[in-house]
């Protein structure tokens, strides 16, 4: 069998025989014009047009498998499809009617679907590939195929802008306050995720603003950490206690459980220690870090220099509290830069551009992503498996895109590669 989308993209294309159409009344239909697809709640199709007997109606067009579904999702009782002209279905096994008691006409397709095209359409949705039309990728051009990728980047993007604009609600659309919190948790990386989410939002920006230096802002982020509440024989650590003790008892705050932290598995430079540091030694230079790069000069580079930051002195020889090691410098890394700016700045960027209508910060996002190196992991192994090679993040971020919300879904009917296999037969 198949699903409900496949009957939409049936009559959408009009891939059935539309010659001698005649309802399950027997009165002939003529499409005119099968509507505008309808992607959210109400009939599928709006605004057809269809000649149905010697009468022309212009209306809606609800699709079911079964005509049955229509009582089975209540629509004779809903007046949103009051309007409905045409019930186009996979099989007629029901009579029904609007909230008004008038029949609905119905068009059983059953008889009208080409065999091959359906044969084709259920070696996509059934293929145990990861990509399931990895092997017909040559059937379309390199054009084509980049072309749609574009559009995947900005689909990607207009996710990430719904993520981050239900972020900025909580913070009362504060700009800064919410891009501390994805900068927090993208420099705990999966592994640390969570606890640094925990520890931005357990700790407002707005103490870091009244206590910018150094010392303060170490011992707001280690004390809220849950790191200081032990005893060690450190001068530097005591000296973080003594500070943290009194920013605690001022703002009243209140510190996440260090047993929340993981290190095991981690290398040492990717402690969350050294993390936290990191984004001490950022913060107490530019605590509102989104307002400070949008006063950049508007160029890759600097964006990039704004983040190449490094632990304080004391971390120079240790990778936690009053164990010492080898002296080494502990900047922030590549890998990690390209993380924030393909997963924070870039999208921030796009987000501030909805706002304020500035259409060079969109620019500039695609730009940043565009000069990012691409990314390594499992989804771009698989597409270079199939001769797609990356550049760059801009087309690692759409070929994800392109794997999280078509492929694995089998979404191949919403997809422009899936269509065009299909529209070839």
């Amino acid at each position: 069998m198949f699903k409900e989308d496949f009957l939409h993209y049936i009559w959408k294309f009009k891939r059935f025989k539309t010659q001698h159409l005649v309802t399950t009344n027997g009165e002939t239909i003529q499409i005119v014009k099968v509507g505008v697809h309808n992607q959210d709640s109400g009939p599928d199709f709006f605004n057809a047009q269809l000649k149905i007997g010697n009468t022309t109606w212009a209306g809606n067009v609800e699709i079911h498998l079964k005509s049955s579904d229509w009582n089975t999702h209540l629509h004779q009782k809903d007046k949103a499809y009051d309007n409905v002209i045409l019930h186009v279905v996979y099989e007629d096994n029901a009579e029904v009617k609007n909230t008004n008691n008038n029949l609905i006409p119905t068009l059983e397709l059953k008889e009208n679907i080409d065999l091959d095209l359906l044969h084709h359409y259920h070696k996509l949705i059934y293929s145990k590939n990861k990509i399931p039309c990895g092997n017909q990728l040559n059937k379309v051009t390199t054009f084509e195929f980049n072309n749609w990728l574009e559009r995947l980047l900005l689909e990607r993007l207009e996710r990430k802008t719904i993520l981050i604009t239900n972020h900025l609600k909580q913070n009362k659309n504060n700009l800064d306050e919410t891009f501390y919190h994805f900068l927090f948790k993208y420099f705990g990386l999966n592994v640390n995720a969570i606890p640094f989410e925990q520890l931005a939002q357990n700790t407002p920006l707005k103490i870091i603003e009244k206590h910018p230096q150094q010392i303060s802002v170490e011992a707001l982020l280690y004390g809220q950490a849950g790191f200081l509440n032990d005893d060690l024989n450190d001068e530097y650590f005591q000296r973080l206690k003594k500070e943290y003790a009194f920013l605690q008892a001022k703002f009243q705050l209140q510190a996440i459980d260090k047993v929340t932290w993981k290190f095991s598995k981690l290398r040492p430079s990717n402690f969350p220690t050294i993390r936290i540091s990191q984004l001490a030694m950022l913060l107490k230079s530019h605590p509102r870090l989104f307002s400070k790069m949008l006063e950049l000069k508007k160029d890759v580079k600097s964006i990039q220099q704004l983040f190449k930051t490094e632990t304080s002195a004391y971390w120079l020889t240790h990778y936690q509290f009053g164990v010492e090691a080898n002296s080494k410098p502990k900047k922030v890394g590549k890998t990690l830069l390209n993380n924030l700016i393909i997963n924070v700045v870039a999208p921030f960027l796009f987000v501030y551009e909805k706002q304020h209508q500035q259409e060079k910060y969109i620019h500039l996002a695609l730009q940043l992503l565009e000069q990012t190196p691409a990314e390594a992991n499992s989804i771009i192994t698989n597409w270079k498996a199939l001769g797609i090679k990356s550049s760059n993040a801009a087309k690692t971020q759409a070929l994800i895109e392109l794997k999280n919300n078509y492929c694995t879904p089998k979404k191949c009917l919403s997809c422009y590669v899936g269509n065009k296999l299909l529209n070839s037969i």
